[in-house]
């Protein structure tokens, strides 16, 4: 896969070179690009916003400008891509998002920033994705939460291919059919501390009594934080 994001401040993506997201660049699962939107601006000062008709505070992103450059790559892009604005008002993005985004061959992120976008970007989008039900100063760190989201399902990213198979939002077959639950709770060493011990059915050694318990632990806190899910 590979995943280009537009963006006023490049800098802002160093998260994406270390970590779980550096070793699946270095192992070629997934290539990770930012754009300076400035170059494809307006003037010699590679401007790419300007003041709203109608006036009100703050600065706009120029439809020509987004246009140039969600443009130029689409002409590089080979196979499936998908144009994403991360966006306050867009879609709350889950993890069946995730899943499906994955799938994609290609990824162009454009991160809005300061007031808004002139709103006949929107016809240049594929989808809006919001990442909660509040409001951040750009779409660079939800274009971070949507990249490590799903680079993290690519084939290879994760050193064990099951950790994503155990984990909060998983698919999961129950008596009730199949559902998304939150994770399990874990436990470690110590045993034992400060008057808390590990739950004995782990330090049984019976796997399928450990399996039967994790998932009814997963369904009673699914049911407890997140009733909604199921």
């Amino acid at each position: 896969m590979r995943i280009d994001i537009l963006t006023l401040f490049p800098d802002m993506f160093a998260p994406l070179t270390v970590s779980m997201m550096q070793r699946a660049q270095t192992k070629g699962v997934v290539e990770i690009k930012t754009h300076q939107l400035r170059q494809w601006g307006v003037d010699k000062h590679g401007n790419v916003d300007d003041s709203p008709y109608g006036g009100g505070p703050g600065m706009v992103m120029r439809v020509d400008v987004a246009d140039r450059a969600i443009g130029a790559m689409q002409s590089e892009a080979g196979g499936k891509s998908r144009v994403i604005l991360p966006t306050a008002d867009g879609k709350p993005f889950t993890q069946k998002d995730a899943e499906r985004l994955a799938k994609y061959d290609r990824l162009i992120i454009l991160c809005p920033h300061y007031e808004g976008i002139d709103e006949r970007i929107r016809d240049l989008i594929d989808e809006e994705l919001s990442i909660g039900d509040y409001v951040v100063t750009g779409g660079e760190l939800p274009a971070m939460v949507l990249t490590d989201a799903i680079v993290r399902l690519l084939p290879g990213a994760l050193g064990k291919e099951e950790s994503t198979h155990e984990e909060s939002f998983r698919l999961v077959e129950t008596s009730h059919g199949k559902r998304r639950l939150l994770e399990y709770p874990h436990y470690t060493r110590p045993e034992e501390y400060r008057g808390k011990r590990v739950p004995k059915i782990l330090l049984s050694g019976h796997h399928g009594e450990v399996a039967k318990w994790r998932q009814e632990q997963a369904l009673k806190r699914t049911k407890k934080r997140r009733p909604e899910l199921l």
